[in-house]
């Protein structure tokens, strides 16, 4: 089984705010292939289906995003699976250059409080991330939290349904056994 996790805060006040981008990808595979989200006592809203044989739990965490490693390690702990090899986190990145998308297989959280909840409660800083490009705001720390939490302008929109439609391309080549080196040949950049 295969896990794709994608990162959010849950909430109406965060519908299609950058931070929340994971969650539209997601969303964006689920509209592809037909599911609905329903909830789960994993912490996490879960859809399944079935790609091409092999069987795929979309997970939305719950648990806001700073704590979205206690939704992956009880998901992990209560279907089965292991963090290095069966999943791919969804999440934004603020330095990549907007529109842009990038497969990591390992490294540190990057100031990510999404993804050092996740290497907190799995232990792990090896497991498979696929990241949206959001672009850096001044850094001032007030205008970092009013970007991320922002939302997508009129003027973006074109550029994040691209990546959208990219993404679920590349999860389905992910699924079907395409490694991350193919991956990020196909995909990054």
């Amino acid at each position: 089984m295969k896990y794709i996790i994608g990162l959010g805060n849950i909430g109406p006040k965060y519908d299609k705010t950058r931070h929340n981008i994971g969650f539209m990808a997601i969303d964006a595979i689920a509209t592809a292939y037909k599911v609905t989200f329903v909830p789960s006592k994993q912490f996490a809203m879960i859809a399944k289906v079935t790609i091409d044989g092999e069987q795929v739990t979309l997970v939305k965490p719950t648990t806001y995003m700073n704590d979205s490693g206690k939704a992956v390690r009880a998901v992990l702990d209560y279907y089965g699976g292991d963090i290095n090899s069966d999943v791919m986190v969804l999440v934004d990145d603020m330095d990549l250059p907007f529109g842009k998308l990038r497969f990591r297989a390992k490294g540190s959280a990057g100031g990510h409080n999404g993804l050092k909840s996740i290497m907190a409660h799995t232990g792990s800083q090896t497991f498979l991330r696929l990241k949206f490009g959001l672009g850096h705001p001044d850094h001032d720390q007030q205008a970092v939290i009013h970007y991320v939490l922002g939302k997508f302008s009129q003027a973006e929109t074109q550029d994040v349904n691209s990546m959208l439609d990219r993404s679920t391309l590349a999860i389905t080549d992910w699924i079907q056994g395409d490694n991350v080196e193919t991956l990020s040949n196909k995909y990054n950049g």
